[in-house]
């Protein structure tokens, strides 16, 4: 319930983090993780509906504050046959901790008939999440935003007034990648595990784990060119043989083009190429993907690969051809760029995971297994001799 007590403040970029754009809506904002430019040379509704859900943008508030509301309208997928997707989760942290979790009741539902490939839209009412008992003095709070769910921002209320969380000096890190990285089946925002490896790594996370839509679009390098990082990694490869998108022929000099493009903005930035995690769907067999409709009604869906790998000769790519043309290309190009690096992404989840915890679908990892990938980024990446090595970077720094 409101009060007359209630400090309503304006949401703006500065109260927000991991969202490169936010665009004035009827309600309210909507946070965007593509830029304007990116958005209008899109065509693409799996894109679009990707990077308008949150994944990794957060409320960043400093505030004495022990009672607050965020108004939001969130928009929700409804499959055709399928039970009921669970309400998109916010995370809340005060000084680093969690300390909260909620969902927001209401809101529009975007439902979709996956057999033909149309879908309807029905609006709905926006819907209040709060949260109280916060501790006294000033803190620094976090409202992580669901990572699966459009979330336009309304209105924040507050028992006290906010102000953008200070920079703590933590390095950003900047990840593109495929719905794996956007969170897939994560069980909540801070738990997809880009979230977690970037806690672990003490840095801040922007993520474009953009689901469905890792296809190295020249638009998604530039927007990776022209934001602001002291890390980059970019996981290629699954969407790319999802979607049947290209051949070996185009796929090496679209992984060039897309790597000059982000150099441009970041010549000397740690950047760490991650070829695809083990899924044997289409480890030797080629896409496209497709679903399998079978259980779906039981809450049940898989994913199929409907190439041949026969088509491997004819320059068909499958996600071992390209872990081979990924590691050569970077080989090759690290001679001269000695801050170019890549991870084998079995090392985050190889045959032994997959026994012990098997993809649900036959793609996605479930939220035990994106903790794991989250740990084991984390130790690979900024550990001793990774990529994002603190003490190398501190070392560059003091030379610089």
């Amino acid at each position: 319930m409101h009060t007359d007590d209630w400090i309503t403040t304006p949401i703006t970029r500065d109260l927000l983090r991991g969202a490169l754009d936010l665009e004035r809506t009827e309600h309210g904002v909507l946070p965007h993780r593509l830029p304007a430019r990116a958005r209008a040379q899109n065509t693409d509704g799996q894109l679009a509906m990707a990077e308008s859900q949150p994944s990794g943008v957060r409320l960043a508030l400093r505030t004495r504050a022990t009672a607050l509301e965020l108004d939001t309208l969130p928009t929700r997928r409804v499959y055709v046959g399928a039970p009921p997707r669970p309400d998109g989760v916010y995370d809340l942290l005060v000084d680093g901790r969690p300390a909260g979790r909620g969902s927001v009741p209401g809101g529009n539902t975007l439902t979709i008939d996956m057999a033909t490939g149309t879908t309807d839209a029905v609006s709905g009412p926006v819907g209040t999440l709060r949260f109280d008992g916060l501790p006294e003095g000033d803190k620094d709070v976090e409202i992580w935003l669901p990572h699966n769910e459009t979330t336009e921002l309304v209105a924040l209320r507050t028992d006290a007034p906010v102000a953008p969380a200070p920079d703590r000096g933590r390095r950003v890190w900047l990840h593109h990648g495929s719905s794996i990285s956007h969170g897939s089946d994560a069980a909540s925002p801070t738990t997809t595990w880009p979230a977690l490896a970037a806690t672990l790594g003490g840095v801040e996370l922007v993520n474009l784990g953009l689901a469905g839509s890792a296809l190295l679009d020249p638009f998604t390098a530039r927007a990776l060119r022209d934001t602001p990082a002291d890390l980059i990694s970019l996981k290629i490869g699954i969407n790319v043989v999802n979607h049947d998108a290209m051949r070996l022929r185009a796929f090496g000099p679209a992984v060039h083009g897309f790597l000059d493009t982000v150099r441009e903005g970041h010549p000397t930035v740690p950047l760490l190429v991650v070829s695809p995690i083990l899924c044997p769907t289409h480890e030797d067999t080629p896409g496209p993907l497709a679903p399998d409709l079978g259980g779906l009604g039981d809450g049940r869906l898989r994913f199929v690969a409907t190439g041949d790998p026969a088509e491997r000769a004819a320059g068909k790519l499958t996600l071992s051809v390209i872990r081979d043309e990924l590691a050569r290309i970077v080989d090759r190009r690290s001679a001269d760029d000695p801050n170019l690096y890549y991870l084998d992404g079995r090392a985050l989840y190889g045959e032994a995971d997959f026994a012990e915890l098997p993809l649900p679908d036959g793609v996605h990892p479930d939220a035990a297994t994106h903790r794991r990938i989250g740990e084991r980024f984390a130790a690979l990446a900024f550990g001793d001799q990774g990529a994002f090595d603190q003490r190398a970077f501190d070392q560059g720094a003091d030379k610089g």
